[in-house]
């Protein structure tokens, strides 16, 4: 299969270009690597230095004996999408080339309309071009389970069954972002769903949870073919952060009471769920959503969960509660459905002692790069 990877030098786009490249699919990798840029902005890096990606590729065509094109270029400039769409003409797109970051997006007025700008006219540009060039290909768009919010009603998969006045009808499921990072993707949906109506597309929305992880089987195959692991305060996630914390002998800290509940998936399941939406494509004109995780815990549970993994690890941990910088429901209730990606056959790793303590070793292996001063929250919603 033709693949082409939106966002490929990014944390989950290289493994998603290796997992497929070593499946034997022709897979080409665009990125304008202006991710860079914003980590230098915030004064961030990754936890293990990353691999310039033009070497990391001449180093997995010499391993794995396979090659990856790189196409340099930006989204929101039209004229790349198109010229790459009309060379390649692949028989899947998928498209992680967005601002990942809810804290990012929450700094001020010009990293909004910067994250709306990049994220939805980047989008745009994609499902034109696909209509353009390709309209037969199947787009695979990372979303976010942060689209629903946290609904006082069980959250379906991107549609809702009600009644109302006597009537029935099927409609998209309701949308409670919690950040404009997050109504950016809500913004993508609806879009991508009006493109697959109107135009005949086929499109699969990833509702994805939160990712932990640093390594995968292929980036486990040479030192420098790591993916780019954060544990800060704007693009770090939260068990990647906790675990740094652990490793570093600084407490966990939880942002206010803990309760949070949201959902997450290993890195190594991101790569398994989208190789199931590639290899079960939708029908022309179908835009369908999947809830992309595998586990969901309260904050409180995730910092225990370290905290017991590092302790059997040698480590002592503490846990803090700090004030949230973010407007959220501390209680609420939870429970989103995943089932499409357990039907195609997704078999989840859980979140486990032994995935942890493996992650806090290959932290340890790093520690003299932690920078604990990026680590506590600066970023505060209602000081935007």
């Amino acid at each position: 299969m033709k693949i082409l990877i939106l966002g490929g030098d990014g944390y989950l786009g290289w493994p998603t270009a290796m997992y497929f490249s070593r499946r034997g699919h022709d897979v080409t990798v665009l990125d304008n690597f202006i991710k860079r840029t914003w980590e230098m902005e915030r004064g961030v890096e990754p936890l293990v230095p990353i691999t310039p990606l033009h070497q990391r590729l001449k180093i997995w065509k010499d391993i794995a004996g396979y090659e990856i094109r790189l196409i340099v270029g930006d989204l929101t400039n039209p004229r790349i999408i198109y010229k790459t769409l009309e060379e390649l003409r692949p028989d899947a797109v998928i498209h992680y080339a967005e601002q990942p970051s809810a804290p990012f997006s929450m700094v001020d007025r010009h990293h909004a309309v910067l994250t709306q700008t990049n994220n939805v006219v980047g989008t745009l540009n994609l499902v034109f071009a696909m209509k353009s060039l390709c309209p037969d290909a199947h787009l695979v768009k990372l979303g976010t389970m942060g689209e629903y919010g946290t609904p006082n009603i069980d959250i379906e998969e991107g549609f809702l069954e009600i009644e109302h006045n006597g009537r029935r009808d099927v409609l998209p499921f309701p949308k409670q972002p919690f950040s404009f990072y997050h109504l950016s993707k809500v913004h993508d949906s609806h879009n991508i769903m009006f493109a697959c109506k109107t135009w005949g597309l086929r499109a699969t929305d990833l509702n994805q949870g939160v990712v932990y992880g640093i390594q995968t089987e292929e980036t486990q195959l040479h030192p420098m073919l790591h993916t780019a692991f954060h544990y800060d305060e704007v693009f770090g996630t939260v068990i990647n952060r906790f675990c740094v914390q652990a490793a570093a002998g600084v407490p966990l800290t939880v942002y206010g009471g803990g309760n949070q509940t949201r959902t997450y998936l290993n890195i190594m399941d991101t790569l398994q769920c989208v190789e199931l939406t590639v290899n079960n494509p939708p029908e022309a004109g179908e835009y369908r959503v999947f809830n992309q995780f595998t586990e969901k815990f309260s904050i409180n549970e995730l910092a225990a969960l370290v905290k017991h993994a590092a302790e059997h690890h040698g480590m002592k941990v503490n846990v803090d509660h700090v004030p949230n910088p973010r407007v959220e429901q501390d209680k609420h209730y939870f429970n989103p459905s995943n089932a499409k990606l357990r039907r195609l056959g997704l078999d989840p790793r859980k979140l486990s002692d032994v995935v942890l303590e493996q992650m806090l070793v290959d932290i340890q292996a790093n520690q003299t790069r932690i920078d604990l001063d990026v680590i506590h929250p600066k970023v505060k919603w209602r000081q935007t």
